[in-house]
């Protein structure tokens, strides 16, 4: 069974806050773990009935089988993709047309930045020891605005790829007698940006997100101490 751990783009995002120790007014940071932060979705293999290359067991591209096994992480681990931050938007449905149109018109000027300041929004949530405004003040919500509306040039569409699967069934359930189960399209678009050009773009918006925040001195060593942390588990 494959499990589909994904950067969701328009459909489900989870924002999880994990708290932090404090200790003599040291913040700790702890690495994320990114598998946390994904929403699951099983795919099973056996309900696959089709896929892009038309054949039920055609093998899917190296990209997607990573991801779907281990989750965004686990497909940064492919050697092509060693020095570089992978994002996978999804999209699911049973209108074909609809979905085709959605992977063949997303671009990385437009699309990419939902992508890219949700990750970024669960990375400042997951470094706090207490809420987020009050730990960095309005240097927070400029901060991941800026994200949302930012731009990204580094960031480069890869691929698409879609498989169509049978619905699975309610709690376990074996439907009506005879009943063909529904089948839905799975569509997966990856996009990847360099580390070092990724890890340009946060850094500015951080250093413009400061400039025009004017955090105190408590709030601006909790942002340096953030900065200096950001992209571990990123």
């Amino acid at each position: 069974m494959y499990r589909k751990k994904t950067n969701t783009i328009f459909f489900c995002c989870v924002f999880i806050f994990l708290s932090c120790a404090a200790q003599d007014n040291l913040i700790s940071f702890p690495v994320p773990d990114k598998s946390l932060f994904e929403p699951e979705q099983s795919i099973d293999a056996e309900n696959i009935t089709e896929t892009r290359d038309n054949a039920r067991n055609a093998s899917l591209p190296e990209w997607l089988s990573a991801f779907l096994d281990g989750g965004i992480e686990e497909a940064e681990r492919i050697e092509a993709y060693s020095d570089k931050y992978l994002f996978i938007a999804d999209n699911q449905g049973v209108n074909f047309a609809v979905l085709s149109k959605w992977a063949e018109n997303f671009t990385t000027e437009q699309n990419f930045p939902i992508i890219a300041a949700a990750r970024i929004e669960r990375r400042m949530n997951v470094s706090n020891s207490v809420y987020p405004d009050e730990e960095y003040g309005i240097f927070y919500e400029t901060f991941v605005k800026s994200a949302y509306s930012g731009g990204y040039p580094g960031a480069l569409k890869e691929d698409t790829y879609w498989v169509k699967t049978k619905a699975a069934r309610e709690n376990g359930g074996e439907g009506r007698a005879g009943a063909a189960l529904p089948e839905v399209y799975n569509f997966f678009v990856l996009i990847s940006v360099e580390r070092t050009e990724m890890q340009a773009a946060v850094n500015n918006l951080i250093s413009q997100a400061f400039a025009s925040s004017a955090p105190s001195p408590a709030q601006a060593a909790a942002i340096s101490r953030l900065r200096q942390n950001f992209f571990e588990g990123f």
